[in-house]
């Protein structure tokens, strides 16, 4: 096997950056949010990486297109805004494995897919947005409340921005180190390479409903349906039995360690199979490979991330996940609302997911589900 061009082990760690550091503090927060202890949230986060890049270099190798994976950043956020499990992290760890079963299957049999491809697309967007809402506002609410951070976190996010849109959250990360190693209170963890907790699941009804079917349709919706569609949009034949069945494994294998669902990408995909990664297609695969490469070293150092977020001014990694997501919430908002048809039923959605209402120990991202569903039913009946 020849050794990968220059070209794609540059273009490699520019998605590994983008990926990893843009998304990682939201990563974090609904790994806490699930009752996660900080070494368990240490390890979840170094094998999630682990996962998605080890993943990525798998199924690009065999397949030979340019396969960029990801954790799933919407799964994440959905999870931030979320109650803990009754039975804590283990039951949060037992709703990973169920999400991970049900991709799995999904690759395996046809007729799940078509059932998760049934949930009308505008709803899904709307269930999503309705659960980044109050994640997208953490910035805007820190300018009156945190202002020493937010301000220089936001400015850096928006000047950047205006050059490249790619690194402007990476950006905003930078500028909350500074500020960290500012207040000087940043200690070493006892290791530098990351230690793996292994967590026994638990497992549940509530959780089965509440966690692990949203925590599913959401990723398939936002996550392997557009990065399947990025990589046919660029010229490489759909896999979605093979893609769907090697995420849902590397979820099943990473979850007990607290990783949340490993998934396709979008964003990052389109970096790898786009004329920016290499002149020839067929050399393209080599950007995602080399992208897990840096994926697998990023994981390997997430002590030494937790031990930055644990020493940040308050209120930094709220800031850094609503800046993240912005881009997320805009378009799943429009897409959301774009069709009149479903407008109304995507509102109900929208709102009621918003509203984090919790009842018969469903969340407010099911019931959003369910109510938009039937305003969507009778609309199209009407």
């Amino acid at each position: 096997m020849s050794l990968p061009p220059l070209q794609t082990v540059s273009t490699g760690l520019v998605v590994a950056i983008v990926g990893f550091f843009s998304s990682f503090p939201i990563v974090l927060q609904g790994l806490a949010a699930m009752g996660a202890t900080p070494s368990e949230a240490s390890s979840g986060l170094m094998a999630a990486a682990l996962s998605m890049g080890l993943t990525a270099i798998v199924i690009s190798l065999i397949t030979r297109q340019p396969a960029s994976v990801a954790w799933s950043t919407p799964g994440a956020a959905f999870l931030a805004v979320s109650l803990a499990p009754a039975g804590g992290f283990a039951e949060a760890v037992g709703a990973f494995l169920t999400a991970g079963a049900l991709t799995g299957l999904a690759g395996l049999y046809r007729p799940l897919r078509q059932i998760a491809a049934s949930v009308p697309l505008a709803l899904a967007h709307a269930l999503l947005a309705g659960v980044l809402i109050t994640l997208c506002a953490q910035p805007f609410l820190a300018l009156a409340e945190a202002p020493y951070t937010a301000v220089p976190i936001l400015l850096t996010w928006a000047i950047v921005g205006k050059l490249s849109r790619l690194f402007a959250v990476p950006a905003a990360v930078l500028m909350a180190v500074g500020l960290t190693l500012w207040g000087g209170a940043v200690s070493a963890p006892d290791h530098i390479v990351t230690r793996p907790a292994l967590v026994l699941p638990a497992f549940s009804i509530a959780s089965t409903l509440g966690l692990a079917l949203p925590l599913f349709l959401i990723t398939m919706a936002t996550q392997n349906s557009p990065g399947m569609a990025v990589l046919k949009g660029e010229g490489y034949p759909p896999r979605p039995g093979f893609f769907l069945s090697a995420v849902g494994l590397a979820s099943l294998l990473s979850a007990p360690f607290g990783a949340l669902q490993t998934c396709l990408a979008a964003i990052t995909s389109s970096l790898c199979a786009g004329a920016e990664s290499h002149p020839d297609t067929a050399l393209r695969y080599w950007s995602a490979v080399m992208g897990g490469v840096f994926y697998c070293l990023f994981g390997l150092f997430s002590a030494l991330i937790i031990s930055f977020a644990a020493a940040a001014p308050a209120q930094t990694l709220e800031v850094l996940a609503g800046l993240a997501l912005l881009g997320v919430f805009a378009n799943s908002a429009s897409i959301a609302l774009a069709d009149p048809r479903s407008r109304e039923a995507a509102a109900i959605t929208f709102l009621t997911t918003a509203s984090g209402v919790s009842l018969l120990g469903l969340s407010g991202a099911v019931w959003g589900l369910l109510l938009g569903g039937l305003a969507y039913r009778f609309s199209q009946k009407s």
